[in-house]
């Protein structure tokens, strides 16, 4: 493993597991592979550029199109696949979900089919909690859980495990897959929840809560899940699945107010609003099996959360542009009709 192509590397969490495989395996040689899109970014990526000159490439590209990922592989002698390739907010997936499955589906088969063209290339693929769907009571969803997704979103990733799971059973493609709890950090585009909240506040804005706020989330700090992602691909079992989390919940209204409280903000800021269609109510997720292997998250949610208020507080050059564009389109789209619960 020493040539590792990271599609999507210029996204929230792919940027961060750059950064994670340059700092910790001097030898390796990272690709990124990126379509650039609202959420893919060269400035997520532009101290690893010039940090790392001569171990670091970027090209940008579809995971949809085979012709310039099997140019990729080939030209960059690529022996393994790391996929963050994805359309990856529920919300647009309801407004649109033709691109999830597009990419989410369809680009995760061209890169196995790439994987198994090139000899059976070192292949994971990056999942999410959100393919276990709502989950009831006490339980905490085992790796061997049946997938019930309950999203557009949740079913293309869905959708996309049971395709790797198949290139190894059918083709012994030689695969991992890891599925993290909710992700917070640094580089994570405003239309998420935590750093839209952190973004709204900083400007003195509503921040519209979904419904009564007590759907249950484990927040995990970023850095801690490329850790993750990290022993998984170098020491996890192939053909395995790994959940990757804090293993504690949390209500959305509690993260809430641990976000206005490090700001110094007033709980005024909140405002209630019509729920999200088909909203999971709890995602809880058992991580013991990647704690086996001698995981530890270094972070907790709360201060997850906190980190994570601070990165934004303290990179306003990097969030301010994006909130002046197009983004704002988005924002209205979600959020402008949407019917007011309870005055903030």
């Amino acid at each position: 493993m020493h040539n590792i192509l990271v599609t999507g590397g210029a996204g929230f969490i792919g940027c961060n597991f750059v950064r994670h495989l340059l700092h910790t395996h001097p030898s390796y040689r990272v690709v990124v592979y990126d379509k650039l899109t609202y959420a893919g970014r060269l400035e997520n990526l532009q101290d690893v550029a010039e940090a790392f000159p001569h171990r670091y490439a970027f090209v940008q590209g579809d995971i949809c199109d085979r012709e310039k990922v099997e140019e990729t592989v080939r030209g960059h002698d690529i022996d393994t696949i790391v996929n963050f390739a994805a359309e990856s907010h529920v919300d647009r997936s309801i407004l649109d979900p033709d691109a999830f499955i597009r990419t989410d589906v369809y680009g995760t088969y061209v890169l196995l089919e790439t994987a198994r063209k090139f000899g059976n290339l070192r292949y994971h693929q990056i999942s999410t909690d959100e393919v276990y769907g709502h989950i009831e009571g006490e339980h905490r969803s085992k790796e061997t859980d049946p997938l019930r997704p309950r999203s557009p979103y949740a079913a293309s990733k869905a959708s996309a495990d049971h395709l790797v799971h198949a290139y190894h059973i059918t083709y012994e493609l030689p695969v991992t897959i890891t599925r993290g709890a909710n992700n917070i950090g640094p580089y994570q585009y405003p239309e998420k929840v935590v750093p839209l909240f952190v973004t709204n506040a900083l400007n003195d804005m509503p921040l519209p809560v979904y419904g009564d706020g007590r759907q249950m989330r484990d927040y995990q700090y970023v850095v801690d899940h490329c850790q993750g992602i990290d022993l998984v691909l170098h020491r996890g079992q192939i053909g395995e699945v790994y959940n990757i989390g804090t293993g504690q919940e949390m209500t959305n209204l509690e993260m809430v107010e641990i976000l206005l409280d490090e700001l110094g903000k007033p709980r005024s800021l909140i405002q209630h609003v019509e729920d999200r269609l088909g909203h999971d109510r709890r995602y809880s997720m058992d991580v013991s099996k990647i704690q086996a292997l001698g995981w530890q998250p270094t972070h907790t949610p709360e201060q997850a959360i906190r980190r994570t208020v601070r990165w934004y507080v303290e990179n306003r050059w990097w969030w301010e542009p994006i909130r002046a564009g197009k983004f704002q389109e988005y924002y209205r789209q979600v959020y402008g009709s949407r019917r007011i619960l309870r005055e903030p």
